[in-house]
């Protein structure tokens, strides 16, 4: 029994070792020093073995974690609605199923307007960026099916990044940019500016989308983290469109520029 944890203080302390010399994605072999050093007195199985548990314990391992990054109410002069953007994924630190949804429902009973559901699977490319393939569903306004491809991850200076273009089952390329940062207050009180852009190659009339650059979402939340898992914010955000989307939205009476007050709940287990 002695033997065998002291192995496994070897194993730790020639993985780290080794580590620190061999590249990211290739660790060294088991002939090269110092990864073998230990193998002449524990033996090559037991430390062998004592390899695999050290290696399972520190990011083989499989994890699971959901975040909700926006689920708050929105009021402007023109509706009032409930606005939801979360993602979830499950997976070891190379490969990922991304499971992501986003909508808006109307809080004065006129229905969901958008609500779209995406899974994907992601696999890491760099230490800080996972490509991202799969499929997306809308289930409103209108029931359509899209190939995915994407691009996400932290951008220099913590600039967290989410790229998307989507091809639809009728044939149409869109494609979603999403960035946001935080700046730190306090520990416990941030300020989180995001932006959104979407863009279409082509206009879609029935879903009133027109081509180019059509809508912007950007906006300024303010979040107090009582506990990291569950933190409340306010805010404010710009919402604008553009080229045929604007003139789509002008024809049914609505407004293309609004200016909406936020309230809601951050949270991620």
């Amino acid at each position: 029994m002695r033997k065998v944890m002291f192995a496994a203080l070897a194993a730790i302390a020639v993985t780290t070792s080794a580590s620190a010399q061999a590249h990211d994605d290739q660790p060294p072999s088991s002939s090269e020093k110092p990864w073998s050093q230990a193998d002449a007195y524990f033996g090559k199985e037991t430390m062998a073995d004592a390899r695999r548990a050290v290696q399972a314990g520190g990011g083989a391992q499989n994890s699971f974690y959901v975040l909700f990054n926006q689920l708050e109410a929105q009021f402007s002069d023109e509706s009032e609605s409930l606005y939801w953007n979360g993602q979830a994924s499950w997976g070891d630190d190379i490969n990922k199923l991304w499971i992501k949804s986003e909508g808006r429902t109307s809080l004065n009973g006129d229905g969901t307007e958008d609500a779209e559901l995406q899974a994907l699977y992601s696999r890491a490319i760099s230490p800080y960026w996972n490509l991202q393939a799969g499929v997306r569903h809308d289930f409103e306004p209108h029931g359509l099916t899209h190939g995915v491809l994407a691009l996400q991850g932290l951008a220099p200076y913590w600039f967290e990044i989410d790229a998307s273009a989507f091809l639809s089952e009728k044939g149409d390329l869109t494609a979603r940019f999403e960035a946001e940062y935080e700046f730190l207050l306090t520990q416990r009180l941030i300020l989180q500016p995001r932006i959104e852009a979407n863009f279409s190659a082509q206009d879609i009339a029935e879903r009133e989308t027109g081509s180019g650059l059509n809508s912007i979402d950007a906006g300024l939340r303010l979040r107090y983290e009582f506990v990291r898992e569950l933190a409340p914010y306010v805010g404010v955000e710009w919402q604008s469109e553009f080229g045929g989307s604007r003139d789509y939205t002008r024809v049914a009476g609505g407004d293309p520029d609004q200016v909406v007050v936020v309230g809601g709940i951050r949270t991620w287990f």
